[in-house]
């Protein structure tokens, strides 16, 4: 299946939970995420963006987002008060290979309850991410862990499924790379990371606003307008 397509996500399984504070710190993280040499795959790059790294714990690639408010410029001298993930948004990108454990731990640092539905992914039901539904709310200060094994490859993203009307159009959104397990069937120079978004952000305004959901006036790659290209 190649990596440009979208899928639906699906799955059958239960849920876990972390009682963790939200005050607890990342854990550390190594040197090189996936981006080492030697993997059978090239790294994406994600303009104006980064890629999460992650640690091994017991044979499980573990990474950590943190949901929290966060400035942000879309061009310059043009900032927002957004929501997103580490102090971006969209969020970092999470890139991993067919066949991984992936444990990603959530910590919550909203005023309000959310999710991850991770778009596309197949997996566990309880690992879907549709808060009241498949898994309880993470409410402000929880951190919660989903973990699951990748059993595909593909482009997808992740978004919350809590106040998605509110929580998307706010910038909560971010990419995941699954990168085939035989490699990819070409040489790939450079692969490149883009989301595209749009937002209602008004003149004299300094969050967007989510009750417009058809006559946007900001359109962005990566959270940014006209950005630089390489």
């Amino acid at each position: 299946m190649s990596r440009r397509r979208w899928l639906g996500a699906g799955g059958l399984l239960p849920l876990a939970l972390l009682a963790d504070r939200a005050d607890a710190q990342p854990p550390p993280a190594r040197e090189e995420p996936a981006t080492a040499p030697g993997r059978g795959f090239t790294p994406v790059r994600t303009l104006n963006g980064w890629t999460l790294p992650y640690r091994m714990v017991g044979g499980v690639k573990e990474f950590h987002l943190v949901a929290e408010e966060v400035e942000h410029e879309f061009a310059p001298g043009s900032r927002a008060k957004c929501w997103g993930y580490n102090g971006t948004t969209p969020g970092p990108t999470i890139e991993a290979v067919e066949g991984d454990r992936v444990r990603i731990l959530l910590t919550n640092r909203l005023p309000e309850h959310t999710t991850i539905h991770w778009h596309g992914i197949l997996l566990p039901s309880g690992m879907d991410g549709v808060g009241g539904l498949s898994q309880p709310h993470i409410r402000p200060g929880e951190t919660y862990a989903y973990e699951f094994t990748l059993r595909q490859h593909g482009t997808h993203m992740y978004h919350p499924h809590a106040d998605e009307m509110v929580q998307l159009a706010v910038g909560m959104m971010g990419m995941f790379i699954i990168h085939p397990k035989q490699g990819e069937p070409a040489r790939i120079d450079r692969d490149y990371c883009f989301l595209l978004h749009n937002w209602a952000l008004h003149p004299g305004t300094y969050r967007p606003d989510p009750s417009i959901m058809t006559e946007f006036d900001l359109w962005t790659f990566n959270s940014k307008v006209f950005p630089a290209i390489e």
